[in-house]
């Protein structure tokens, strides 16, 4: 049985000649960047730029990670090379964030122009299992070729926000909050997510995994170092020696779950080859030289089965986003990036984060953007005996 290939290349900083070394190294391993794209293709880096957030917090794909990227395709040749990413607020821009993060300047660098993610339209996709269309952003429909540079972090809905999950960014603008909204679980949301990969021309992944993001992520983390880059044309299986490097069972992994179901990739260890500097190996065989047993990561069960009826017939069981009234400032950020009609959180002019949990749909949207750190993921101390944590 042929295998999926994911790379893994170590490495232990961000310094850049290492870093331009790493992703050469990474890419090669794979059969080189010319079985993924073509030079006359239109081609778009596709980075993390959730906020306007500073390299060393782990928020967002490393500067110098992108950079690399850039590199190799400008020594091989490509010339039609573009960048972008919506972040999660729609009051930021796409170029303010991408200023923040230090990735304008890095593309800049090698002539990379950004793309248009400020303007989109509805994209039909009759093909999909859940998702029959999508608000995209310009940049990501004239691409020809979308290379995703992904950030290795854990994520309050979908437990990791890796390879998968990072392509939700070519959503235009607050069309993010109503894509939570249609699609308000985990397992729907994953299946979404899916349907996406399926619609957008996706032909490699990258992820920077050398300071990884643990705890209360994808914005409210600490970072940890992991030391590694990951490639490979396969996100779901790429984000699968993710959890595995973490010690997370993939099959926890709704995005895992869902891109084995619908054919976007490989979730099952038994067939993925992680291949390294230093020869093949195993997944298993990977996380006991890499992995973090300890990394900070929901390992529970899913809302299946047994646990999912209990939570239906006790709302008050379920999970929620929980304000720590002492670290709220107030700000209303969380307000703005609620989806849902009415707001399921209210904040702001002096007034701290209240919820009406009648009506949040725990898509974590506010968790996820709030600047002060102030909302974790709540679980019921049932639910979490229930679930395994």
């Amino acid at each position: 049985m042929e295998k999926t290939l994911v790379a893994l290349v170590p490495l232990g900083s961000y310094d850049q000649p290492l870093v331009d070394e790493a992703v050469r190294q990474g890419v090669e391993l794979l059969g080189g960047i010319g079985r993924f794209v073509k030079p006359e293709e239109r081609i778009l880096l596709k980075p993390n730029l959730l906020s306007r957030a500073q390299p060393q917090k782990a928020i967002t794909t490393h500067p110098a990670v992108f950079a690399a990227v850039a590199k190799l395709l400008r020594d091989e040749g490509y010339a039609h090379l573009s960048y972008g990413d919506s972040p999660g607020s729609p009051t930021t821009s796409p170029e303010k964030a991408a200023d923040t993060c230090g990735i304008t300047a890095a593309a800049e660098q090698y002539g990379i122009e950004p793309a248009d993610f400020a303007t989109g339209s509805l994209v039909p996709f009759p093909k999909g299992n859940v998702a029959k269309s999508f608000y995209l952003c310009k940049g990501s429909q004239e691409a020809d070729a979308i290379i995703n540079i992904c950030k290795m972090k854990t994520h309050a809905l979908e437990r990791i926000t890796g390879a998968v999950k990072n392509i939700y960014g070519c959503v235009c603008g607050v069309n993010k909050a109503t894509g939570h909204a249609t699609y308000p679980n985990e397992n729907i949301f994953a299946d979404m997510l899916c349907d996406m990969h399926r619609c957008l021309p996706m032909r490699l992944h990258v992820m920077d995994g050398v300071v990884a993001m643990e705890g209360n992520g994808p914005a409210s983390g600490t970072p940890t170092s992991m030391n590694v880059l990951l490639f490979s044309a396969d996100p779901v299986a790429l984000d699968s020696v993710f959890s595995a490097l973490v010690h997370l069972d993939p099959a926890s992994v709704p995005t895992c779950l869902s891109g084995e179901k619908y054919g976007v990739g490989v979730m099952s260890h038994e067939r993925i080859e992680v291949v390294t500097p230093d020869g093949p190996m195993t997944v298993k065989q990977a996380q006991e030289r890499w992995g973090k047993p300890e990394f900070d990561v929901f390992r529970g069960k899913l809302k299946t089965g047994r646990l999912f009826k209990i939570m239906s017939l006790f709302p008050f069981l379920e999970n929620r986003p929980k304000v720590d009234k002492v670290k709220c400032v107030a700000c209303g950020v969380c307000e703005e990036a609620c989806p849902v009609e009415g707001k399921a959180v209210h904040s702001g002019s002096g007034k701290k984060a209240v919820y009406d949990y009648k009506k949040c749909i725990r898509c974590y949207c506010c968790q996820e953007m709030c600047p002060a750190k102030a909302i974790e993921l709540h679980r019921h101390p049932i639910i979490r005996m229930l679930s395994g944590k």
